[in-house]
């Protein structure tokens, strides 16, 4: 075998050899840190899957399957907005941490199915390395050699040879330290070798140096080699000590890429994982279950008179499901009560969710519990994002009005069309400054967020009217807060000539009177089964009690979860989340609070 290095006055000692692992299980460097300046993407490639890394504004560094999940086109090539990666295709958004899909230009009333999603791959950044691989055990490397030194990451050098043949010259590199690049005295070198990679020191007299070098398995015929070392902080020769390393690793590479040509040795190690685009999706279970989340109160505070903000980090290694704007979730408190809350967070922030919580005067238990009980720390239960109240990014303009804590749903809007530099503007009706809920949200939105303190109901509803103005082509309205607010807000909309369509609306509760007092049959299409609901129960329970899993949240007909297309017979409608058009066409119906005008009703479950 040729020698690793020209130099001859330079002697080695390997003092170890390589242990192999299964290279699925390993963690590899597949980037330097520098390698992602500011809302930039990266091409990568590890073990024959192409992947693209990029740094969001908050610092987390993601690493996916390198395509779009539309028509596959490298994402690589995308746009790196600091929160979310745009395919530069057809425009489909991507977000921060999850990789979930959260907006499709051709659908843009349409939130994204639940299981589009990017696949994705651990990333940790150490000593100005990206670290990644396929299903990684344990944690990258510990290079305690580093320590009380400055990481200087060598030039990545790509060689057509696979890792193992690489892995044989590695560990014959032979270098003088870093202080002695020119020296022409003798160097001792040992080389220790670990899971992945190799430790290597050079002694001359009393100078020391060491290096790590990698190999990144590309695919069974290539592999990028990478190195870091260790200089004095403020060393005065970091520019020599690149050049010289470049220069031996240049002829080191020239060294592997003959000697595998020569052998003509192609190694099967390393296969290609999957397909492409089969790898690209996380598909999530459509059972119809709710799926559970444990997660910590981190943080606790008072954002404003009577309302606190919760900031909910997962356990563990788990990562938080993507959401879109106006998503809410299901907290399942310890003291055996379940509540809705609107998550808050801006695009991009999914390291944790943010909700709020308002002290209601009359508490059943719920609001109560979170004030007084839940502290910092606590452990708690809550259910992945659902979204009955989708944001539509196609509107020449946007109105949000919020009541009170009705806003909640409202900021997470707010800061996307604020993020995509999106016409619109936020109404907020509160008592008094204090009673703003999240200004720090409120101030990032500018002169796009006006805030109406003290109105009496009147004034409030001439406010509305003036703000809403007449409609015109592809204005959208969002409306959140108190049920008197509401119903006031959609009769003006529409008396002012705005389509039911463009009025969108989601309610704290459902205040109607509802009854449960008629009986009658409901036949499901799909499943051949004809069962009574008699009076008392719900068509839920009914559906329940016979094997048949149906999503719910609130259960009292305001958030739309347990929704259903009904394909005959006429429904009681008893909720209020449909809107009139859609209650006169009668093509749907609420389960776990609407019944049946006529005997039988027809689902299409």
């Amino acid at each position: 075998m040729a020698l690793s290095q020209p130099t001859e006055n330079i002697c080695s000692m390997t003092t170890q050899e390589l242990t192999q692992n299964d290279p699925i299980s390993n963690w590899y460097p597949v980037a330097n840190a520098d390698d992602l300046p500011f809302r930039h993407t990266f091409h990568g490639k590890l073990l024959g899957q192409e992947i693209v890394i990029w740094r969001a504004d908050d610092g987390n560094v993601n690493i996916w399957v390198n395509r779009c999940l539309h028509r596959g086109v490298r994402l690589s090539r995308g746009l790196n907005n600091g929160a979310e990666l745009q395919c530069q295709y057809h425009g489909w958004r991507y977000a921060n941490r999850t990789g979930g899909c959260t907006y499709i230009p051709a659908h843009p009333v349409d939130s994204p199915a639940q299981h589009l999603s990017c696949k994705t791959f651990p990333a940790i950044q150490s000593h100005g390395i990206i670290w990644s691989g396929i299903s990684p055990e344990g944690v990258p490397p510990k290079l305690s050699f580093l320590d009380g030194l400055t990481p200087l990451n060598l030039r990545s050098l790509p060689a057509k040879a696979p890792a193992d043949s690489v892995n044989e010259h590695l560990s014959k590199y032979m270098f003088h330290p870093d202080n002695q690049t020119d020296g022409e005295g003798s160097s001792l070198v040992t080389t220790k070798a670990y899971d992945n990679y190799f430790q290597i020191t050079a002694t001359v007299a009393n100078s020391t140096s060491t290096l790590a070098l990698f190999a990144q398995p590309v695919d069974e015929q290539s592999t990028i080699i990478r190195g870091v070392i260790g200089v004095p902080h403020n060393s005065q020769n970091v520019l020599t000590v690149l050049r010289y390393h470049n220069n031996l690793m240049c002829k080191l590479r020239d060294v592997i890429e003959a000697d595998f040509e020569l052998k003509s040795k192609i190694s099967n190690t390393f296969a290609a994982v999957s397909n492409p685009r089969s790898a690209t999706r996380n598909i999530a279970n459509n059972s119809g279950s709710v799926s559970f989340l444990k997660v910590r109160v981190a943080r606790k505070w008072s954002t404003a008179k009577d309302v606190v903000g919760l900031e909910l980090l997962p356990i563990g290694n788990q990562q938080l499901p993507t959401f879109l704007p106006g998503a809410h979730i299901d907290v399942f408190l310890p003291n055996g009560i379940t509540r809705q809350y609107s998550l808050t967070n801006g695009p991009g922030e999914l390291d944790k969710y943010r909700i709020g919580v308002k002290l209601e005067q009359v508490s059943s238990g719920g609001s109560k519990y979170i004030h007084e009980t839940l502290s910092e720390g606590s452990i708690i239960e809550i259910s992945t994002p659902r979204n009955n109240f989708p944001l539509r990014r196609d509107s020449t303009r946007t109105v949000l009005i919020a009541g009170g804590i009705g806003a909640t749903p409202l900021l997470a809007m707010a800061q996307v069309l604020e993020k995509q530099k999106l016409n619109y503007e936020l109404h907020y009706f509160a008592q008094s400054d204090e009673h703003l809920a999240f200004p720090e949200i409120l101030n990032s939105l500018g002169n796009n967020c006006i805030r109406h303190f003290g109105l009496s109901v009147e004034e409030t509803l001439a406010k509305v009217r003036e703000s809403l103005g007449e409609h015109n082509s592809s204005e959208n309205l969002y409306v959140c807060g108190p049920g008197p607010m509401l119903e006031a807000t959609r009769n003006i909309a529409a008396d002012l000539g705005w389509p039911d369509e463009s009025i969108h609306f989601e309610y704290f509760k459902n205040s109607k009177i509802v009854s449960f007092e008629s009986s009658f049959e409901i036949e499901l299409a799909r499943s051949a089964l004809t069962l009574n609901v008699p009076a008392g129960k719900t068509v839920l329970q009914i559906l329940r009690d016979n094997g048949i899993a149906m999503p719910s949240s609130c259960e009292q007909g305001a958030c739309g979860t347990c929704i259903v297309k009904v394909l005959a017979g006429q429904p009681d409608h008893q909720d209020v989340y449909l809107n009139d058009s859609e209650k006169k066409r009668g093509d749907k119906m609420l389960t776990c609070i609407s019944r049946a005008l006529s005997n039988k009703i027809t689902l299409d479950i």
